[in-house]
């Protein structure tokens, strides 16, 4: 039976993509997308009305293929239809003059119009790119001096002519004067310019193209999805051409696939390194691209001195940047996890840029292309630079001799936000928050300062671990602490923070000796300093860690805590104390005193504690209810758990709460899937993990395996294990999509980032909204949303939309109690 694949090509007539028909073993593909098509084409031919359809009438002859940009070439034609001035703007080598060449080339073999390219990069004075361009439009002279003999008729006829301006960044003032007389006098011409920044007329339509689409992340690397990525299928077939026995295969799919999302997908980066492999293998080409304005270099003879190399393609628009927008540019070159208005004047303060203008050249520098505006999860305004665009600014930071200062002022700013985690005995939710969102400059921070005995690292370090340890995800971060601890003076004042956070991590990590150690340290400093909010937070550190060990003295170091906080008067650390010590007596048997104990934590900590203080205090009430034998209640509990985990991998805990609950309800298989996603997912939180926990665990999951032949507990387990982590929650809330309906036996047929895609299409954001919200080029989303509606079986974009919002439904009415909270971000 006939199959219709993903458009592969552009119909020669209409501009409308062509899809390809596989049918058996046997592909076949058209110039045209119907019959239709291919008459009109047809009787054009017959008719030989002079016009000349070849491809290099008035523009280029193209010397290599073109690959990808299908479904951007189809809806630039159709905007050419809406619009007299359409601009083509994005960074240095995204490909905007090629693009812009493919689109002309369709528009005249379709017959829509003759087309007739001015190349605007090597004009150096206004009045030469203005008499360039009424010329090339026939107005000057001769009004046909430009033109051939066809375009000539066609125009005097009466016919549209396509202007294509490549590369107006430098003389934007000049093109804006030629190109309102000519289209006010010429009904029939429009215009098609590709500059770095729009050209500013009235009717103008700016058309952002960022980079080619990316294999998706989650995918692993795999050789399919690399297959539907274009930035994997241009370095190939560039690579094919300087070596013909190159091949895309499994082994090199993932490496080929991190070069190009390292390389932004900016085709000319691209083309660049894939010619490198005749010389170097793909490791060393991937390990080098820290030093890429150097390596990629070796551009074609004949292309414009500006793409022989990446350096040269950037340098010419940083050059026409002003003085003043240069600076602010080398100085955000140090941010690399992206940054608001106050991150940037923070870096660039003593460059003469006041605050207040910060966002006006923020601004201004997106405008040109230089750096891309988006949004985080609570609705702030932010920036990022792609990654070849930053090198190219740190280079230029290191050459005027302003690294030390800038990177000076980054850490004084970060220290800025980090000092509360110092002060208070528990670092506010905004705080965490906040520092959530500059981990990335926070790393990169602690990268810059590892070379100094800067006791400031240890803030922020500290800060960092704090923010992994309330997101779940703090492994990454132990490395970097130590290390801090190692190079700064034992007697720093930051250092009995620094211990504690370490401590949380080695009980993490699964050394509890360590962790202990670790926590006497820090509970001496703060008795030494005589901070009293260290000194209980020290505390409470120490009781966790030793209640890890099985050392039952830690209800000492809780009473003594709980004394400090109530003689603070600070509520927060003193429901934390209350919780712990109810897990205790849990542990004891006291049901009724552990009941009483939580029972006072539970809105304190819901109302002011962090997502992972509330994770504890919700497990602390589930095990209460699964003692008690009431199942709903421990059910629900384990469930608002898994509402207010931040990052899936670390849901373990929550989803081992939900398999406990199953087992006792006498669900078995349930159970041993859900212990089977929790294994996959990883170790849950130690500081959830007392040994009662673990007992309790182990018994309900050797009750389940008793309790099932061994075919069947082999299948659940082999089902669980298969889910990866978002579908693993969605089964834990009851999301009625039982593993074994789905492709594989029990594995999502949806990866993570198009269950994201589908949240934001539900949400009614457009595509290239979603590509800004998630770091994706506008064709990997569409190429994410052909992949759901052809998985899920629907028909259009409002079939997803509406599906999602069923799905939502589904999941508050059915999984969800009443009244939750949201995940944090």
């Amino acid at each position: 039976m006939a199959s219709v694949s993903a458009p592969s090509s552009l119909c020669d007539f209409c501009g409308d993509a062509i899809h390809s028909t596989n049918s058996g073993n046997r592909k076949t593909s058209s110039k045209y997308c119907s019959n239709a098509c291919r008459q009109r084409a047809y009787r054009r031919r017959l008719k030989g009305d002079g016009m000349n359809t070849s491809d290099s009438a008035g523009l280029p002859e193209r010397l290599s293929s073109f690959v990808g940009r299908t479904e951007e070439l189809v809806e630039l034609g159709r905007l050419l239809r809406t619009t007299r001035v359409l601009t083509l703007t994005g960074p240095a080598g995204v490909g905007k003059t090629r693009l812009a060449v493919e689109l002309a080339a369709l528009e005249h073999r379709g017959g829509r119009s003759e087309a007739v390219l001015v190349e605007l990069g090597a004009v150096l004075r206004g009045e030469a790119a203005r008499q360039r361009i009424a010329a090339a439009a026939g107005g000057v002279g001769d009004p046909t001096a430009s033109l051939t003999d066809p375009q000539a008729a066609r125009l005097a006829a009466g016919g549209d002519l396509l202007l294509v301006l490549d590369n107006c960044e430098h003389v934007l003032d000049d093109c804006g004067l030629v190109l309102g007389e000519l289209l006010s006098r010429q009904p029939g011409l429009r215009v098609l310019a590709t500059s770095r920044e729009p050209l500013r007329l009235p009717g103008e339509t700016v058309y952002p193209v960022g980079g080619l689409g990316l294999p998706d992340p989650d995918a692993d690397g795999s050789f399919t999805d690399s297959l539907r990525s274009d930035a994997v299928r241009l370095f190939v077939d560039r690579a094919r051409a300087v070596a013909p026995e190159f091949q895309l295969t499994e082994d090199n799919a993932a490496r080929i696939g991190t070069i190009c999302a390292r390389l932004d997908g900016l085709p000319l980066a691209l083309e660049l390194a894939a010619r490198l492999v005749r010389a170097l293998p793909l490791a060393e080409i991937h390990d080098r691209l820290d030093d890429r304005l150097s390596l990629l270099t070796n551009g074609w003879r004949t292309a414009d001195p500006r793409h022989q190399s990446l350096r040269a393609a950037l340098e010419w628009g940083y050059e026409l940047l002003t003085p003043v927008e240069q600076s602010l540019f080398r100085a955000l070159s140090v941010l690399p996890g992206g940054f608001g208005p106050d991150a940037a004047a923070a870096v660039a303060a003593d460059d003469g840029i006041p605050t207040v203008t910060a966002l006006e050249l923020l601004a201004g520098l997106a405008a040109k292309s230089l750096i891309t505006p988006c949004h985080d999860r609570a609705g702030s305004t932010r920036f990022r630079m792609l990654e070849s665009v930053q090198c190219y600014g740190h280079e230029r930071l290191l050459a005027e001799g302003e690294a030390t200062r800038t990177y000076g002022r980054l850490v004084g700013w970060l220290t800025g936000l980090a000092t509360p985690v110092q002060e208070t005995a528990f670092a506010p939710l905004h705080t965490v928050r906040r520092m959530a969102r500059e981990r990335d400059n926070l790393t990169h921070a602690l990268e810059w300062l590892s070379e100094s005995d800067d006791e400031r690292q240890l803030l922020l370090a500290g800060a960092l671990a704090v923010v992994g340890i309330h997101r779940g995800t703090p492994a990454d971060t132990l490395v970097l602490l130590s290390g801090a601890l190692e190079r700064t003076d034992p007697a720093s004042r930051h250092r009995g923070n620094a211990l504690g956070v370490a401590a949380l991590l080695a009980g993490w990590r699964g050394d509890p000796e360590e962790a202990v150690h670790m926590a006497r340290q820090g509970v001496a400093l703060a008795r030494q300093a005589r901070q009293t909010h260290l000194l209980g937070r020290a505390l409470l550190v120490l009781s966790i860690v030793k209640e890890l060990h099985g050392d039952e003295s830690a209800v000492e170091d809780l009473r003594e805590c709980l004394e400090l906080g109530r003689g603070l008067d600070d509520g927060l650390m003193t429901a934390l104390c209350l919780n712990l010590l109810a897990r205790q007596l849990l542990g004891q048997g006291d049901l009724e005193q552990a009941a009483e104990l939580v029972g006072q934590a539970l809105p304190v900590l819901m109302a002011e504690g962090t997502p992972a203080l509330r994770r504890m205090v919700l497990h602390t009430t589930g095990i209460l209810a699964l003692t008690r034998g009431d199942l709903p209640t421990a059910e629900a509990r384990f469930t608002e758990c898994l509402d207010n985990t931040c990052h899936l991998d670390g849901a373990a805990c929550s989803l081992e709460g939900l398999a406990v609950a199953a087992v006792r309800a006498g669900n078995f298989e349930r159970g041993l899937r859900l212990f089977a996603a929790a294994e996959t997912i990883g170790e849950p939180e130690p500081f959830v993990l007392t040994l009662l926990w673990r007992r309790g665990v182990e018994e309900a999951r050797a009750t389940a395996l008793d309790a099932l032949p061994r075919s069947k507990a082999d299948a659940a387990i082999e089902a669980g294990r298969e889910m990866e982590p978002r579908r693993a929650v969605e089964y834990a809330l009851r999301v009625r999509r039982e593993p074994a309906a789905t492709a594989g036996g029990g594995g999502d047929p949806l990866s993570r980032r198009e269950w994201d895609v589908i949240d934001l299409v539900a949400k009614g954001l457009t595509n290239r909204q979603i590509a800004a919200r998630l770091y994706l080029s506008v064709r990997t989303v569409e190429t994410h949303i052909r992949n759901i509606r052809t998985t899920l079986g629907l028909r259009s974009r409002a079939h997803v939309a509406a599906w999602a919002a069923r799905r939502d439904r589904a999941v508050i009415t059915s999984a969800r109690p009443a009244g939750r909270r949201a995940v944090m971000a």
